[in-house]
């Protein structure tokens, strides 16, 4: 009995299966809400990138301005230690 039972059960999860693929077997080709999904997901993603792209570029651009106003700071503080070493010389 439990060798029928067993061969039953089997045959009823392998048609259960092969009904479900013939039922839910994909399409030859995809409809237009697919398509349009997909066109919109790709402009979505083509926006998205290019938001990154322009985020980098702004990144990099700030790093820039930085690196330059750091200079600029070392410059003027170089320039007041000499202004300041003059003058403690030009008491003497």
């Amino acid at each position: 009995m439990t060798k029928t039972f067993g061969k039953t059960m089997r045959w009823v999860v392998l048609l259960s299966f092969s009904a479900s693929l013939t039922i839910l077997g994909c399409s030859r080709h995809p409809n237009e809400q697919e398509l349009q999904a997909l066109a919109q997901a790709q402009q979505a993603a083509n926006s998205a990138e290019q938001a990154l792209r322009d985020c980098n570029n702004e990144k990099a651009n700030l790093e820039n301005q930085l690196s330059q106003k750091k200079s600029e700071l070392q410059k003027a503080e170089d320039e007041k230690q000499a202004v300041s070493a003059r003058l403690a010389n030009w008491g003497n």
